[in-house]
């Protein structure tokens, strides 16, 4: 095994183990599991894939490294030691139709490497993603839906969410969040930049839509114009 792949299998390793702590309390955890486990039982060989850094790579030194919960910092750490194996990537249309208005904020400083996936990816599967997701300071990531089940594992200390248009609510470092298919939901990330865990258990080539609020240019004023 070379150093990259003892690196690249530590970070998921990481993942797994949080998990797996809430796979009987947590729906979304025990999907997640299951597909990971079937990559386990199928054999999947490490992919050697040439890494790809990013422009944005302040942004994620300083979303790594503002993750203080203890059981997040033993993945964020994971994510330090791999960062310069991995292929780093923006959303430049390929989960929403071109042209989509996802804001400025997002459009801006959007980043994610994909663990496991159908291309690009340390271990190939046709219908899972596994990856980091990064989000710059001060961005409302638009309320949105697609038919792929998602999870997230918030490493951040701090980021607001809110689901079918109902009340924005704060979530810390350690929670995990289920979307179910098609359901709308949106993001917000305050004065540090955002960092998680997540994956698409399913659908995984369906795009994503926006789902219109009249609040989001309040939000995103306010999110830069305010001290949180």
């Amino acid at each position: 095994m070379t150093d990259k792949q003892s690196r690249i299998q530590a970070l998921i390793g990481s993942i797994v183990a949080f998990l797996n702590k809430k796979k009987h309390s947590d729906f979304g955890a025990a999907v997640t599991l299951a597909k990971l486990e079937q990559i386990d039982s199928l054999n999947h060989q490490f992919i050697n894939v040439p890494a790809v850094s990013t422009p944005h790579g302040k942004t994620l030194g300083k979303a790594i490294a503002g993750v203080t919960d203890p059981e997040m910092k033993v993945i964020a750490d994971c994510i330090l030691a791999a960062k310069d194996d991995l292929v780093w990537r923006e959303d430049r249309g390929q989960f929403y139709e071109p042209g989509t208005n996802l804001g400025a904020g997002y459009t801006n400083c959007n980043l994610h490497t994909l663990l496991v996936g159908p291309d690009g990816c340390s271990f190939h599967h046709e219908d899972f993603l596994l990856g980091i997701f990064v989000l710059g300071p001060r961005t409302l990531y638009r309320d949105h839906k697609h038919k792929a089940r998602e999870l997230y594992l918030n490493l951040s200390d701090r980021s607001g969410w809110r689901f079918e248009g109902a009340e924005w609510t704060d979530y810390q470092g350690g929670s995990v969040i289920w979307n179910d298919s098609n359901k709308p939901h949106a993001t917000r990330v305050y004065e540090k930049p955002f960092i998680s865990v997540f994956a698409w258990t399913e659908n995984i080539s369906s795009k994503c839509t926006l789902v219109f609020r009249d609040d989001w240019e309040e939000i995103e004023h306010f999110l830069q114009t305010q001290n949180q």
